[in-house]
């Protein structure tokens, strides 16, 4: 069975930074999409960011642009979330999703999902 395993989260202060992890099993990250999202309490599920399956372009929400980087390193199947200059509206359970196209925002277009980790930005 497919499985994407987050980590990383917690507690930091505003303006600052932490690394999230998305490492998989029974799936070879580096043939699919994979897209970061989050969800804050009470409000839907949103896209942060994407790298294609091919040719490994890198696209971010708006909210996130310049300040978010997403990376892979297909040696160690793992997807990563840098993220930096922390603000208190970043706070929300953060996921981890594959997907065998090239959708890059769209929840719906994501096969498989991680369980999520906890970002809480405190101000």
């Amino acid at each position: 069975q497919v499985e994407l395993v987050e980590s990383g989260g917690g507690l930091v202060q505003a303006g600052g930074s932490l690394r999230l992890s998305c490492t998989a099993s029974r799936l070879t990250l580096s043939t699919y999409t994979m897209g970061w999202f989050r969800q804050a309490p009470g409000k839907e599920r949103e896209w942060v960011a994407s790298t294609r399956r091919i040719g490994g372009g890198l696209y971010y929400a708006d909210s996130v642009k310049g300040r978010f980087t997403i990376s892979r390193d297909n040696a160690k199947n793992t997807v990563y979330l840098q993220m930096g200059s922390l603000k208190p509206e970043d706070t929300a359970v953060y996921y981890c999703a594959a997907n065998t196209g090239s959708a890059l925002k769209i929840v719906t277009a994501f096969e498989y999902w991680g369980q999520g980790t906890q970002v809480t930005v405190s101000s």
